[in-house]
């Protein structure tokens, strides 16, 4: 077999590059000089593992390419898992009032029985103090709420404040003090493509953390509150992680991850989280004592533009919100603003839609002003609003019905603009609005929901809470009722 001058060359070039690494290696494990050296008794043979290094937060796309432990290390602490539950009372079945089928079936089956409704979702604490902002499907209903904090603690919990329009609560540690906290970001500074991680309690199986990227901002249309306006992630979320954290590459809060798109219940990359610029301010109304949160009111109706609308204004395109109606005491006319005119920025951050512009209000701090960017006949003005709450006129006068009618167990309000606010209630100013419907009530049974508003009862008008009181005070052969719920008005007949 020849070997060639070619395989030579390779082979002593191995050989001198092996000899090399040999040379190396055999410094790099040289001994240390012997004046060094700490002495050691005789016949013991010590191993020493060198501690392991401080790792901080990256500063570099290059350190975030080894880990993000130092981002879920510095997170992870006030990140909490959050039970609810209530007891529910089940009613008496009927059958047992007969004493033929109880004789058969025994007595014991009659009586009043209860049931235990529960909750899971996730939090974060975001004060000392031991606030903690969680989802507010997560503790609606509920009457008992526990919070378990990653270093296994256990808390009860009282509702401080609940924001159904956001789908925001805010709970208080009732014991403890200095408690881990989450730094607050900034979610207008967030870009599509950033890096994130979820943290939370998925399908109850632990505190758990998933990494994604920003998927897309200002997510509006999805039809999970009133202020459709949201982070897209890919991070996985699933049942569970609702009120945990989106946290960015400071370890700081950019959103509270509220829902997700799926098929099957399981996460398939599109999950939504409420941006923390509005949950700031559902933070400052809890801190404040407030049982609500209180938001700007523009006293205007805003409607979405369509291609034809926006042809019709003389608009290359169809975006931002058109002033459909004008109320005349509010502070959109206050500002000069008219019916016709188009909203396309506030406070110089572009509104594609009416859910953009209700943001962005909504999550200014009342007693200001914001600028809005408008356009007119097909010139751009500027006009300034003034940020104040709606009004309650007429004061809303809640009242429980009693008695015997379908309306027992229903609490109603009068109609104000806060109220509408409140409720978010459409198509009407007119009647009185369902506030709150007892369990096992008549209204119950009814179907009476939040938000429904009635009209009149038996072709008698209702103006104010106190007439559907003095109509439902009797008893009555029948019952007309007249409500509208969803912008739709309907009207039943049922036996008194």
């Amino acid at each position: 077999m020849k070997i060639s001058a070619r395989h030579i060359i390779m082979a002593a070039a191995l050989t001198c590059a092996l000899a090399a690494s040999l040379a190396s290696a055999c410094a790099e494990v040289s001994p240390e000089p012997a004046q060094t050296a700490s002495p050691r008794p005789p016949g013991r043979v010590e191993s020493f593992t060198p501690p392991a290094p401080d790792r901080a937060v990256p500063t570099s796309r290059g350190e975030l390419m080894n880990s993000f432990a130092p981002v879920v290390k510095k997170a992870q602490p006030a990140v909490v898992n959050v039970f609810a539950s209530r007891v529910e009372r089940m009613p008496a079945n009927p059958l047992f009032d007969d004493p033929i089928f109880r004789r058969f079936f025994g007595e014991g089956g009659g009586m009043p029985g209860r049931n235990m409704a529960q909750s899971l979702g996730s939090g974060v604490i975001v004060d000392q103090s031991g606030l903690v902002v969680t989802n507010n499907h997560v503790i609606e209903g509920m009457t008992d709420v526990k919070v378990a904090l990653a270093d296994k603690r256990e808390f009860a919990a009282k509702i401080l404040l609940r924001d159904p329009r956001t789908d925001l609560a805010v709970l208080k540690l009732v014991d403890g003090a200095n408690f881990p906290t989450m730094e607050l970001g900034d979610s207008d500074a967030l870009e599509v493509g950033d890096l994130t991680l979820a943290i939370g309690n998925p399908f109850g199986v632990g505190q758990t953390v998933t990494q994604g990227i920003i998927s897309a901002l200002s997510r509006t249309h999805v039809g999970i509150s009133d202020y459709g306006f949201f982070i897209q992630t890919d991070a996985a979320i699933n049942p569970g992680n609702s009120g945990g954290p989106l946290v960015d590459m400071n370890g700081r809060v950019v959103g509270i991850n509220s829902a997700i798109f799926s098929k099957s219940g399981g996460s398939v990359g599109i999950g939504f989280a409420i941006p923390v610029n509005m949950v700031k301010s559902v933070i400052a109304a809890a801190k404040g004592g407030g049982k609500q949160v209180r938001r700007a009111w523009m006293g205007a109706t805003l409607q979405t533009l369509s291609q034809e609308i926006a042809d019709g204004l003389g608009l290359d395109r169809p975006t931002g919100a058109l002033l459909a109606d004008v109320d005349p005491k509010g502070p959109s006319a206050e500002a000069g603003l008219k019916r016709g005119d188009v909203i396309i920025s506030v406070d110089g951050q572009t509104a594609d839609d009416p859910e953009a512009v209700g943001y962005r209000l909504a999550t200014k701090p009342i007693g200001g002003q914001a600028t809005l960017g408008v356009l007119r006949g097909g010139k751009k003005i500027v006009a300034q609003i003034r940020l104040a709450p709606a009004p309650e006129t007429p004061p809303r006068d809640a009242i429980r019905i009693k008695g015997a009618s379908p309306f027992a167990g229903a609490t109603v309000m009068n109609i104000s603009p806060a109220v509408i606010e409140e409720m978010s209630v459409q198509g009407t100013t007119n009647g009185v609005v369902v506030s709150e419907v007892d369990d096992g009530s008549y209204a119950q049974q009814l179907n009476l929901q939040r938000g429904d508003i009635i009209l009149a009862v038996n072709d008698q008008k209702i103006g104010t809470t106190r007439d559907l009181e003095s109509v439902t005070a009797g008893r009555a052969y029948y019952w007309k009722i007249t409500l509208a719920r969803g912008g739709q008005v309907f009207t039943t007949v049922i036996g008194g």
